[in-house]
């Protein structure tokens, strides 16, 4: 072998000796299998992801993510209360202004218009914290939060993060971005208890969403990385920097991104948030006003399953400066008197009122008792205390609507003579009854309107025999008085049934609009995102004449000329009503109007024990017999005042029916000078309503004379007291309405 071919040999044996097997560690890893299990394994995930993208459905919303608050409103839009676990009104992104709504991406996600739904980083990067266990930290896209609000839960583990993801890309497929900002915008929470920006919106601005400046937009769109550290009422100083840099970082990111004016940018100042709320709740009148409001929508067939599934905005047709004129009347004309600790009477009185434009149907302001809270019982809707003499009026409509005739044969009308004799008892009836007048008084031959004025139980006892039971009924019904417990006796006459301080209203507004009825009407409207309820006319048709319903308001204008209702008299106004006092004085009535307003107020004597009870109000404040002339009279007239802004022009235009009967003698028979009452006060003896003229009975407003501008019920008692009735008159407890202190 030559020096050349050895050479060669030795070359070859080299490169032999360098493609030798490795040994140790080097024979496991080398390059080329690196690779191939490096993409193996990303061929496995991107199947096994796969799989998971088929096998994983968008799953329904989470139940705490459709939840939302019912909200109540005023007729001005003031917010009265909000019912509901969770404080969220959805709102649709046209009801957040554009700018507000880029505050939210500028914060959070600039490319969310752009994006798959997805951040790929920030996801793995959450799963790492997770793992890790170094907190929430974590970047996720507005798609991903949105889908872990809506769909998910707030849970921190590797599963969750792992649906989120697939449900992110599923999402932004199958929604379009202006949904998903929407549903991101209003299941985020705010804190301050408010979930969505409607709900924010109230509690940091007190303002709704569409409101909203894009400095306020900004804040609530920076609060959402740490609601409570952000809270500027009550955030550390460190809070409040952070969150004012983050305000700052928002509108820049908007200026960058085009969708906010730099010069505009420039000119905006840190929007401080108004101190924290507590949300409007069920205290004080709030529940009674909110539950008449879910009444009456049940009526119109939305069921409490549906109403307490939330999202219902609700507007009443409650005046809020009405409301809190009826509020302060009560307060000041009865419980500022009452002791309701250390007086065992005062401890039972119960007062309710409904107030009504007769116009519109519409429910202006309602008082259901003292808190909500404290006796969840509305005594403005309660019906099991009897109406009493408020009751007098319909007999007397319907003897005008059926041209009803006396005994004698005599159509009846406002100057028709009926015998005013206590305990007479009634012609033409099969049922026996001699009803008692107040403090058994006997008046003798009296003019419809004096039996009126003075409230006397036997003229109208009489009188619903004349017209006819069932007449009495059916008008009674037709005006809107429940069919609740009417009895078909001459005692009817009385009020003996059953009714509310809101089916008074409805009676006496129907009486105010002329004859057409009017069914008081809390809920102006009540809408849904996805519905609303359809609401009727709260004014019907003419349900008695216009002569019938006319000629019953020129005869309660005497009652309050001349009668019973003095208390109610005013100058400022023209008014008509009519007082009732139950049986045993265990509820005392005024129910009046004006030709704008219509108003009725109750007291109701009710045990305090367990299981109540109708008790006597007879010594409440220590003012002797209850009588509806009385307190009831008074908050009306105080809260009538208020709510017509110290006073009205607005007259009655009456068209009276015209029945000639001629005017009953003026000389006084002896039985209705004599007082049967051995100890008769000076309201017992003095004859508040003298024998009337033509124009006291048909002319509603005449020029005042001197007693009837005065306060006819000064708190030194000198003047003129109303008299007051015993009720039904059954002859029930007649001793006891001869006791003032019982």
């Amino acid at each position: 072998m030559g020096r050349a071919e050895e050479r060669q040999a030795r070359q070859r044996g080299a490169r032999r000796a360098g493609r030798a097997r490795p040994t140790g560690i080097r024979r496991f890893f080398t390059w080329r299998k690196l690779l191939g299990t490096f993409f193996g394994i990303c061929l496995v995930a991107m199947g096994a992801f796969f799989v998971i993208y088929l096998m994983v459905p968008v799953p329904e919303a989470n139940a705490q993510a459709k939840m939302q608050s019912n909200v109540y409103k005023y007729s001005d839009g003031k917010i009265l209360a909000r019912t509901g676990e969770v404080n969220r009104e959805i709102v649709g992104l046209d009801e957040i202004p554009r700018d507000v709504q880029y505050t939210f991406v500028a914060a959070e996600n600039k490319t969310f218009f752009e994006d798959s739904g997805v951040d790929l980083k920030g996801t793995l990067r959450g799963v790492k914290n997770t793992l890790t266990g170094q907190g929430k930290q974590g970047g996720s896209t507005i798609t991903q939060q949105y889908v872990k609000n809506y769909y998910l839960n707030q849970d921190q583990t590797v599963t969750r993060k792992l649906k989120e993801l697939v449900i992110s890309l599923k999402v932004d497929r199958e929604k379009g971005k202006r949904e998903i900002l929407a549903g991101y915008i209003n299941t985020s929470f705010y804190g301050r208890g408010a979930y969505g920006i409607q709900a924010a919106s109230q509690a940091y601005y007190g303002v709704d969403a569409d409101k909203l400046t894009v400095a306020q937009g900004a804040y609530l769109a920076a609060l959402l990385q740490a609601p409570n550290q952000y809270d500027w009422a009550m955030a550390s100083d460190t809070g409040k920097k952070l969150v004012t840099e983050r305000w700052n970082y928002v509108l820049d990111n908007m200026v960058e991104e085009g969708w906010l004016d730099a010069g505009e940018r420039a000119g905006l100042k840190f929007p401080v948030p108004k101190a924290p709320k507590a949300a409007p709740g069920m205290a004080g009148q709030a529940g009674y006003l909110v539950d008449a409001a879910k009444k009456e929508l049940a009526r119109q067939g939305l069921d409490e399953e549906d109403l307490d599934a939330g999202g219902w905005t609700i507007t009443l047709n409650v005046d809020s400066k009405k409301q809190k004129q009826l509020e302060k009347a009560v307060k000041e004309q009865l419980e500022d008197e009452l002791d309701r600790n250390g007086n065992k009477v005062d401890a039972t009185v119960q007062a309710g009122a409904t107030s009504v434009d007769p116009e519109t149907g519409k429910v202006l302001a309602l008082y259901g008792g003292v808190d909500a809270t404290q006796h969840w019982l509305s005594n403005a809707t309660r019906s099991d205390y009897q109406p009493a003499s408020t009751f007098k009026p319909v007999v007397f409509a319907s003897a005008l609507e059926n041209g009803s005739k006396t005994q004698d044969g005599v159509p009846i009308g406002l100057n028709t003579v009926y015998d005013g004799t206590s305990r007479r008892p009634v012609v033409g009836s099969d049922t026996p009854f001699a009803p008692q007048n107040d403090l058994g008084r006997s008046h003798g031959p009296v003019t419809v309107q004096t039996s009126l004025n003075r409230s006397i139980n036997s003229a109208f006892a009489q009188m619903a025999v004349d017209v006819g039971l069932d007449n009495v009924k059916e008008t009674a019904l037709d005006l809107g008085v429940p069919d609740k417990n009417f009895p078909l006796r001459p005692a009817i006459s009385l009020g003996t049934m059953g009714a509310s301080t809101w089916d008074m209203a409805g009676v006496y507004a129907t009486l105010d609009n002329h004859g057409r009825k009017v069914t008081p009407t809390i809920v102006a409207k009540a809408e849904h995102k996805d519905r609303q309820v359809d609401l009727p006319d709260p004014i019907g048709d003419r349900v008695v004449s216009r002569e019938t319903a006319d000629t019953v308001t020129a005869g309660l204008t005497g009652v309050v000329r001349n009668g019973s209702g003095q208390a109610a008299a005013s100058s400022a106004y023209q008014a008509a009503g009519k007082t009732g006092t139950s049986e045993n004085n265990r509820s005392a009535w005024f129910a009046g109007y004006t030709p704008e307003l219509v108003t009725v107020v109750a007291l109701f004597g009710e045990s305090p024990k367990d299981g109540g009870g109708q008790v006597s109000l007879t010594g409440t404040a220590n003012s002797g017999r209850a009588s509806g002339g009385g307190f009831p009279a008074r908050i009306w007239a105080d809260y009538t005042l208020g709510a017509l802004g110290g006073g009205s022009d607005a007259r009655f235009d009456l068209d009276l029916a015209e029945i000639a009967v001629p005017d009953p003698d003026p000389t006084p028979t002896q039985s209705e000078t004599e007082d049967p009452d051995p100890t008769p006060t000076q309201s017992e003896t003095e004859d508040p309503d003298p024998t009337p003229t033509q124009s006291e009975t048909l002319d509603p407003d005449p020029t005042p004379t001197q007693s009837e501008t005065l306060d006819p019920d000064p708190t030194d008692g000198t003047t003129f007291t109303p008299p007051v009735e015993p009720g039904d008159g059954t002859g029930e407890g007649s001793n006891d309405q001869l006791r003032p202190n019982d």
